[in-house]
């Protein structure tokens, strides 16, 4: 009977991330991301003017930047369980007849609205990523290796990415501001906690405090 020889390798030998730190995504080859959330804006709701003007800002703010950036818009299906529950504990507790049964057509007309359409929650992130071939002179980086590891000590890695991402952050927040979007850096539990639900979307994610995009 042929031994069976267990699987030792780790989740980072598959994701390439090396780790994440100093609110900032460290890759295997040293380079790094920055991830910044930005609130939305209902395109649909909007006027035609309010429309164009929204397109010819965002046209502008793409005309603004010097460097590159990825958009990421993350679907998930939403989960309104814990929300129908707070109801029909909040109508049981109610002690006005006619509060309880408002809440009561509320929750109903809630729960009749999941069945027939598909409920999904959209987060919106920008990625600003930071290349290994800034980092400077090293024959890891320009010429390749065959040994996984960082070119460079994790630490100025960091320092020289900070130093880089830093005012791109604050431009990109300014522009984003103007029209009409907030956005605010994720840290670094905020990253571990939207990267375990890529990678695990089946699974619940860490308890870790959720972001609210509410100051710029």
């Amino acid at each position: 009977m042929q031994q069976i020889i267990p699987i030792r390798s780790s989740t980072q030998d598959f994701t390439e991330i090396e780790d994440v730190n100093h609110d900032v995504v460290l890759f295997v080859d040293g380079s790094t991301a920055m991830i910044l959330a930005t609130t939305a804006v209902n395109f649909g709701l909007l006027s035609e003017k309010e429309q164009e003007a929204m397109i010819y800002a965002y046209a502008g703010l793409l005309n603004s930047l010097s460097f590159p950036v990825q958009i990421l818009i993350r679907s998930q299906h939403k989960d309104v369980t814990s929300y129908l529950r707070l109801l029909e504990e909040q109508e049981i507790k109610q002690k006005n007849p006619k509060l309880a049964s408002s809440i009561n057509s509320y929750r109903l007309f809630v729960a009749e609205t999941v069945k027939e359409k598909e409920v999904l929650d959209k987060k919106f992130y920008v990625v600003i990523p930071f290349s290994s071939l800034e980092l400077g002179t090293s024959t890891k980086v320009l010429f390749g290796s065959k040994k996984r590891g960082l070119p460079y000590p994790k630490e100025y890695i960091f320092d020289k990415a900070l130093m880089v991402l830093s005012p791109k952050r604050d431009q990109l927040t300014r522009l984003l501001h103007r029209i009409g979007l907030r956005a605010m850096q994720l840290t670094n539990e905020q990253i571990v906690q939207l990267l375990f639900s890529i990678y695990n979307p089946e699974s619940p994610a860490p308890s870790f405090q959720v972001m609210e995009t509410t100051k710029p």
